[in-house]
Parts: C-alpha cells; sequence; structure tokens
C-alpha cells in the first residue's frame, strides 16, 4: 500500500479486539511502527493489546495464538534490514509465509507491517517517524482493521474459517 495509489482507509472498528505483535529489533524503527499502528487503532475506535516478541521470525507464532486467543484482527510490527548473509531472505520469506498461514488457515485477518529494507535508510523513511516518507505502522493497522469490516459483508463459507 505504498506510493500513488495508496487507498485511504477510515474504517469504524468499535468493539474490535485487536492484537498488535512486534518484534523487539531495529528499537528506532519499532518505535515508529508501533506509534503509527497505534495512532490508526485508536482513530478507528479498535480496542487491542500488544506483544513483543524477540524479532520478526516470531512473529507468526505470536500472530497464531493471538489469532487463536480470539483475536478479531492481528497487527505485525517488524523491519528485516538485508546483511551480507542469505538470513534476510530466510527471515523475511519465513515471517511473509508465516503471517499468511496464520490469516489464511483461521479467518482472522494479519496487517503485515514488517519491513524488508536494503538499509536502515529505508527502514527509517518508512517507520511514520518524523521526517518519514511513509507510515506502514498506521498502514497495517489501518488494513488488518478494513479487512476485518470488509470480511463482515461476505457469507460464510462451509468448512471455511469464520
Amino acid at each position: 500500500m505504498s506510493g500513488a495509489g495508496a487507498p485511504t482507509l477510515a474504517v469504524d472498528g468499535t468493539g474490535l479486539r485487536v492484537v498488535v505483535v512486534a518484534a523487539s529489533w531495529h528499537e528506532r524503527v519499532m518505535d515508529g511502527l508501533l506509534e503509527g499502528a497505534r495512532r490508526a487503532l485508536r482513530e478507528s475506535g479498535a480496542q487491542w493489546t500488544e506483544v513483543r516478541v524477540p524479532g520478526s521470525f516470531e512473529l507468526p507464532v505470536a500472530a497464531a495464538r493471538a489469532a487463536a486467543g480470539g483475536a478479531d484482527a492481528v497487527v505485525a510490527l517488524g523491519v528485516v534490514i538485508r546483511g551480507g548473509t542469505p538470513h534476510f531472505d530466510y527471515v523475511c520469506s519465513a515471517a511473509t509465509t508465516g503471517l499468511t498461514d496464520v490469516s489464511v488457515r483461521t479467518g482472522v485477518p494479519v496487517g503485515f507491517g514488517v519491513l524488508t529494507c536494503d538499509d536502515e535508510a529505508q527502514a527509517l523513511d518508512r517507520a511514520g517517524l518524523e521526517g518519514s516518507s511513509e507510515d506502514k505502522g498506521a498502514e497495517a493497522a489501518e488494513a488488518a482493521v478494513g479487512t476485518v469490516v470488509a470480511l463482515r459483508g461476505l457469507p460464510a463459507v462451509s468448512g471455511a474459517p469464520a
């Protein structure tokens, strides 16, 4: 949801229970992502709790627990910055695949706020900090709440997650 053509989402999340799962690496970037998510959730009227995990690799298991525990939506926040080894590729793939699996398997929307950046400057530019060009924490929260609202209008399918 970045750049030209990004939607403006303003949805009523009153009564929704959202869990924000956030990695701990890259504290300054994470502070910005979390503040953006908090602001968007506050503006939507949703209630939320926050859970911190060590890194982005751990986000899917926390999201799965939140979904199983009755969350209406999950917002997953993290940042992975490319280094000199394939570790970046493995963590990005695991986080993306894991979070997608949680959402599809449980039917609970997961807002994807995991930054996958080549360097720290890219991460800071997307973190919603003063001077940042984007606010991916807010976008992830808006997407999660907006998806819950959108799904309300769809009929339940037999055998599919509710």
